[in-house]
């Protein structure tokens, strides 16, 4: 059976920068395995399946998996299977449509400009905070100084679906110095639930920008990610909580991926109800390719 595939640039502003996807159309068929296979074929962080299309209800049952393994979800994966569901399946402007992923039903809202899809938020499910770390062992894995992590709060265990460590740091600087060697890493992460870590600090490369931030993800076999929606959900739920920004509000720009020359850029959106914390997530998506797998 001949099977569609797209690729895309997800939170992107420009074509070639952002996260690299591939989403597979027509996938109800396909083994794990086999999907397993593809993912590692195609070799992006992560590839998306499409197992089931409702397009009268704008419902569909998805499945993500890195080169290595299923995840129960990840951001861009998300962001980027919505844009290819809207334009490619449903071909009409439509308000919202649901992922159905391993973690439970995401959302994802459209906005658009000429016609198009312009910025696509997805909800995500509420946070989860784990284990704190000490700033001298975290400073010690990034081969930072412990002076260079923000003392007012502490790197801890985030999961919006899928867990990360989230570490303040003071300065931009010390985000390009981070340095996490994949060996020392992984064992730092063997006893934790998260296993993949994001650094940020208020400053930015952009004008206009508010936060910049890396995701290291050796334990997926990728040493760095370029823009992580899910990363960077937790990352709005550790703002809220400890108020950040003096505000139990969020509404920020993240960049990411600059160090590795795939300039990316993440909105979040993000408030606490009482004892829950809301948090939307967008970005822009920009198709690149499309073909058949055979």
């Amino acid at each position: 059976m001949t099977r569609r595939y797209y690729t895309l640039d997800v939170f992107a502003e420009k074509k070639y920068a952002g996260n690299q996807l591939a989403v597979i159309r027509d996938c109800a068929g396909l083994s794990d395995n086999e999907m397993q296979l593809i993912a590692k074929e195609m070799n992006y962080s992560e590839t998306t399946f499409i197992i089931r299309e409702d397009t009268a209800h704008e419902n569909f049952d998805v499945r993500i998996f890195t080169p290595a393994e299923e995840v129960p979800f990840a951001g861009h994966p998300t962001l980027g299977t919505a844009y290819v569901i809207q334009q490619e399946i449903l071909q009409r402007e439509v308000d919202a449509v649901t992922l159905n992923l391993k973690v439970g039903p995401i959302p994802v809202t459209f906005s658009y400009r000429d016609g198009k899809p312009d910025v696509l938020w997805m909800r995500q499910i509420e946070p989860v905070f784990g284990d704190t770390v000490a700033h001298t062992a975290m400073a010690e894995l990034l081969q930072l100084s412990p002076a260079d992590l923000d003392p007012r709060f502490p790197p801890q265990e985030v999961s919006t679906g899928l867990p990360f460590f989230i570490v303040p740091l003071r300065t931009l600087d010390a985000v390009r110095r981070a340095a996490p060697e994949t060996k020392q890493l992984l064992r730092f992460v063997a006893p934790y639930t998260a296993k993949n870590i994001l650094v940020f600090a208020p400053e930015t490369y952009e004008t206009g920008n508010d936060f910049n931030a890396r995701v290291f993800t050796d334990y997926l076999g990728i040493p760095e990610d370029p823009a992580t929606g899910s990363a960077n959900g937790c990352l709005a739920g550790f703002l809220v909580k400890y108020r950040y920004t003096g505000k139990a509000a969020l509404r920020a720009n993240v960049e990411q991926g600059y160090e590795i020359g795939r300039p990316s850029l993440l909105r979040l959106d993000a408030e606490a109800q009482g004892e829950s914390i809301e948090i939307h997530v967008g970005g822009r998506v920009i198709p690149v390719a499309r073909g058949e797998l055979v």
